[in-house]
């Protein structure tokens, strides 16, 4: 029994501490990072505070540059879905890889050369290739043959449009108009001008995915099924 003991003492102390077992874990380069961000962390002023912040800002940086952008609603053309001074997050990476724009989304674009020099933010009613015209016997939109019923989002009063219009939209652009037609400047307005009132694109900084201010608003922005049973544009033009 004595030499048993002795066994499992020797065998204990051969386990190294779980201090010794960190340190092994942690490589050179391990240790230099740490030693560089005390070294940053001394140099500012405000320490590891506001070396925390900096990570922080930058962090939200990239996430604003690349994945997510709050924009505020400037006007009341997106009504009422979208009111003045709501704040919708823009998912960058929506039409990345790949994915396009479809009918029904909410979009945010560059404006510059079309609309004017400034982003704004208009529902997609027609993408490359479709025959939009307003208005059917019964005033609805109608899309490559297709009427459409956006009752569920239009401004409560307005009209699909008060003008006529009979347009196919050239293939890697937007056809979009807001919600509120009666107090909304889009793809209407610039038929006659450079662009045809088509937005490419590659001008569409994302998608409206949620209304994240005020809270009481919150709330997920989804594709209506309004557009759901519209033909593909394949021999729509005839």
């Amino acid at each position: 029994m004595d030499t048993e003991a002795q066994h499992l003492e020797r065998d204990r102390s051969s386990r190294p501490s779980d201090s010794e077992e960190t340190s092994d874990t942690e490589g050179p380069e391990d240790r230099s990072r740490f030693a560089l961000l005390s070294r940053v962390a001394e140099w500012l002023p405000g320490g590891r505070i506001t070396l925390t912040g900096l990570v922080c800002l930058l962090f939200l940086l990239i996430l604003s540059t690349f994945v997510m952008q709050p924009f505020q609603i400037p006007s009341s053309s997106m009504e009422q879905g979208l009111r003045i001074g709501d704040r919708v997050l823009v998912n960058k990476l929506a039409y990345r890889f790949g994915s396009e724009p479809q009918r029904g989304d909410v979009v945010v674009f560059d404006g510059t050369g079309y609309f004017g020099n400034a982003d704004y933010i208009k529902r997609v009613v027609g993408v490359g290739g479709d025959h939009v015209v307003c208005c059917d016997k019964e005033g609805r939109l109608k899309v490559n043959g297709r009427s459409v019923d956006e009752s569920t989002f239009l401004y409560p009063g307005d009209s699909p449009s008060d003008a006529s219009f009979d347009v196919v939209v050239p293939e890697g652009t937007l056809f979009v108009l807001g919600d509120h037609r009666s107090d909304s400047r889009d793809s209407r307005d610039h038929l006659g001008s450079p662009g045809g009132g088509m937005i490419p694109v590659a001008d569409v900084i994302g998608r409206a995915d949620w209304v994240a201010w005020p809270a009481d608003h919150w709330t997920r922005l989804e594709r209506p099924g309004a557009y759901a049973r519209v033909p593909a544009a394949d021999g729509a033009h005839g």
